[in-house]
């Protein structure tokens, strides 16, 4: 489950799926159930969605969990819709035919998130602390405990939650929703429709320092870090993420990047348009990566290198030289093109019988 709405304000299937956009839908098939246009309340898994609930379908493996859904609508691709069609029975719930299934359940959920959240109390708190020097517009919400430093921008429809600290001269865009407990460093510019979760720290110096003998032996002396820290568009940033301002020029994260929890982006770094990048990765200084890459959990990446556009990068991977081909990578022994390391690590784990039977083949 969830169920979302009450049913009393829930929309009827038809009602849900004009307000989606995108024109994924290529026709609704009524179930054989009590309501030919169902009220749907909430989306569900397959195997647990309620009369109420929607559901979808993106492979055939899940067919068996089809057969005993009690969902009252199911997004399914047409090959599977053409299966049910062929059935002597057919399924007592609606059918709503869509070749990106999987897209089509996130803009409903997305629909169904924005549809049950409370009417917004646009104010600021009063223990919340803003610079009179700040700029607000009239449709921001800053919760309590925030603090807002001097000459900050603070576009429309901009939420900031709890506890949050942004220094002086830092930008919001439009709509962004900056959760509680953000760190956000002077100077950092955010673009609009921007999400932050919870223990991020945005613009913290990078890690630069030079060997200083006149301190101590062995000793480091701080470089100050220069550069800013500019994040655009439609970014999403999760929970204690880390990203480094730049020591001269600027860390850049561009429009549509996704970042997961726990991310570590290094001073000087470029990430590329929509890359996607999953929990635990760390990224090394002054390293770009290009647009539309997927970097899988725990991968490393080192520093003062470019990974070109359209890379995927398996989880656990360790990144040492550029990239300059897109394709799949994985590996840690060392990376490289997928299928040619799926043929190494087949060969590894075999090195022990090869080794016996090069001692036999010896000792003859």
């Amino acid at each position: 489950m969830p169920v979302l709405l009450a049913p009393d304000r829930a929309p009827l299937l038809s009602q849900l799926l004009k307000a989606i956009p995108g024109g994924l839908v290529q026709k609704v098939v009524p179930g054989t159930g009590q309501f030919v246009d169902p009220v749907v309340a909430g989306l569900g898994a397959l195997p647990h969605a309620g009369q109420y609930e929607a559901s979808f379908i993106v492979h055939p493996k899940y067919l068996e969990q089809l057969a005993v859904t009690k969902a009252a609508a199911v997004i399914v691709l047409p090959e599977i819709d053409e299966l049910l069609s062929q059935a002597p029975v057919q399924p007592a719930y609606a059918r709503v035919v869509c070749k990106h299934p999987y897209l089509l359940y996130a803009r409903i959920a997305q629909w169904f998130d924005w549809a049950r959240q409370p009417a917004r109390e646009i104010s600021v708190h009063p223990s919340a602390v803003v610079d009179p020097t700040a700029v607000l517009a009239p449709s921001v919400t800053v919760g309590p405990l925030a603090v807002i430093g001097a000459r900050c921008v603070i576009d429309a429809m901009v939420q900031i939650g709890a506890g949050c600290v942004l220094g002086a001269d830092v930008k919001v865009g439009a709509s962004s929703v900056i959760q509680p407990r953000v760190a956000i460093y002077d100077g950092v510019q955010i673009g609009a429709r921007a999400i932050v979760h919870s223990g991020a720290v945005l613009g913290a110096d990078g890690f630069g320092f030079a060997p200083d003998p006149s301190l101590a032996k062995g000793a480091w002396g701080k470089i100050p870090q220069l550069g800013g820290l500019l994040i655009g568009n439609d970014v999403e940033i999760g929970a204690n993420t880390t990203i480094d301002r730049g020591a001269l020029e600027n860390t850049v994260i561009e429009d549509g990047v996704k970042l997961d929890n726990q991310i570590m982006i290094a001073h000087n770094c470029r990430i590329g348009t929509h890359t996607a990048i999953a929990a635990c990765t760390a990224v090394a200084g002054s390293t770009t990566i290009g647009a539309r890459c997927t970097i899988a959990g725990a991968a490393g990446i080192a520093g003062h290198l470019t990974i070109c556009d359209d890379v995927f990068v398996s989880g656990g991977t360790g990144i040492t030289t550029d990239v300059t081909e897109p394709g799949r990578y994985t590996g840690v022994f060392p990376f490289a093109p997928h299928a040619e390391w799926q043929r190494n690590a087949a060969v590894v784990s075999q090195l022990s019988v090869l080794r016996k039977r090069l001692r036999k083949l010896e000792r003859e």
